[in-house]
């Protein structure tokens, strides 16, 4: 029993202690320390030896592709091609559109394989024009920015984002698994958000809100210095022709990777075929848009501090779930799950989806889930492409909760807006509905 409630309890400091911005290694440790102490652990060998092995053997698996993804991202920066294509989708969708613009624009990038963090930064310079001559409210953006970045785009089949990849490593899979429901989940995420993104702008609007820059109302002045500012690194039409690359060099780099991705992966392991992709990606993007290059070393120094971070933050959630599973508790959790009523593909989405959620991360929850999970099911025999599917999609849901690390970027540092007034958008489009599609999936793979 004692057990049992320290593992809640280390669950909700954790989420808690995130929420807080205490920094998620700080936050995983001693969260680790709890439910060891909890549990009967040796802390020590919790530490040493359970947390360690977790956080190492993640860091082994999938550094490489953190490291090429953020380099790609950086590339893709400094060379201004992401400007480009936010530009183009911006020129091609007319203000009326603004809200599907900035989805769009998301959207290509990330499935393109670039940073969420670089599509984020790259992408709300141009949100904030379209949004302001459309007249609709600021507090919308970050929900378009984290729809279009972390829904459809992270868990559709052929997707590059590692979320698509762990999976892979499982279940023997390749980044495409999943088939043609796959698919189709990812349009039914892509066309069911855009709808409901779109009623709600709407209502909004005839609610009477309009335009205006965080604190607008409160602090004029603060409000005007952001929006000069903001003018300074606004594209204009003027200097969009010459100064960025051609929106068809820029757009090059990511189908490159999708089509080597998925090409690759038919002849050698996901994991190297996710290699092979990144740098043909970043290769590509140089040499055609080299007129653009300035920095090439500190792009690859700041990618690589980037990919560090990032790495170092997700092995450490992967680090207190080694320490978790590890306590009788966690099994009985496990055992719970596994055996739900129902189809038995249920347990494995609330499992991944649950752990997920608790711990504000897509990739770090299945860090922690597939070791555990994956064995238990492809011993009775199910489809590897289902599991896989339903794993991507599941860790897609509730890691989009407040505490989760690119909602609170998108909606603190990138767009300065509060969770009071931008998170509920973001709860509906990238937590709710996708959960809801998840179950979906579940029946349709239970039944073809």
């Amino acid at each position: 029993m004692i057990g049992m409630l320290g593992l809640i309890a280390s669950l909700i400091l954790l989420m808690y202690l995130t929420m807080k911005g205490v920094n998620i290694i700080i936050a995983a440790i001693i969260s680790a320390v709890v439910v060891a102490l909890t549990g009967g652990l040796n802390l020590e060998t919790a530490l040493t030896e359970h947390y360690m092995t977790g956080f190492t053997n993640y860091f082994y698996s999938w550094f490489l592709i953190f490291l090429l993804g953020a380099v790609f991202g950086k590339i893709m920066q400094v060379t201004k091609a992401a400007d480009s294509i936010a530009i183009w989708v911006k020129d091609t969708l007319d203000p009326s559109k603004a809200v599907f613009a900035v989805v769009a624009a998301a959207a290509i990038m990330t499935y393109g394989g670039v940073s969420l963090f670089v599509v984020g930064f790259a992408v709300y310079p141009i949100a904030v024009s379209l949004f302001k001559v459309a007249n609709l409210p600021h507090r919308f953006i970050p929900a378009a920015l984290v729809f279009g970045s972390i829904s459809f785009t992270m868990t559709a089949p052929g997707s590059p984002e590692i979320q698509n990849l762990i999976p892979t490593e499982f279940f023997g899979t390749k980044p495409t698994a999943g088939g043609i429901i796959g698919v189709l989940m990812a349009i039914i995420i892509m066309v069911t958000g855009g709808i409901l993104l779109s009623r709600m702008v709407k209502k909004a609007v005839q609610n009477g809100e309009v335009f205006s820059l965080p604190n607008q109302s409160s602090n004029e002045e603060t409000a005007a210095a952001l929006e000069e500012e903001l003018e300074m690194q606004r594209p204009n039409a003027a200097s969009s022709g010459n100064d960025y690359p051609n929106v068809i060099l820029a757009i090059l780099p990511l189908a490159a990777v999708i089509a080597i991705l998925n090409t690759a992966a038919n002849f050698t392991s996901s994991t190297a075929a996710a290699l092979i992709s990144l740098t043909s990606g970043i290769v590509l993007a140089c040499i055609l848009m080299m007129k653009y290059l300035v920095g090439f070393w500190e792009a690859l120094a700041k990618g690589a501090q980037d990919a560090l971070v990032a790495a170092a933050n997700t092995c450490a959630v992967v680090g207190f779930g080694s320490v978790a599973a590890q306590v009788a508790a966690f099994d009985t959790f496990v055992d719970a799950l596994v055996n739900i009523p129902g189809p038995p593909l249920m347990g494995l989405a609330i499992a991944v989806t649950l752990i997920c959620g608790i711990t504000g991360s897509a990739s770090g929850g299945l860090g922690i889930a597939l070791p555990i999970l994956a064995p238990m099911y492809m011993s009775q025999g199910l489809d590897p492409g289902a599991m896989h599917r339903i794993s991507a999609l599941a860790s897609g849901g509730l890691d989009s909760l407040p505490h989760n690390g690119y909602v609170v970027t998108t909606i603190r540092a990138i767009c300065g807006e509060t969770h009071k007034r931008a998170y509920w958008p973001i709860f509906i489009l990238s937590a709710a509905m996708p959960t809801v599609v998840l179950f979906l999936a579940v029946i349709l793979y239970s039944i073809f």
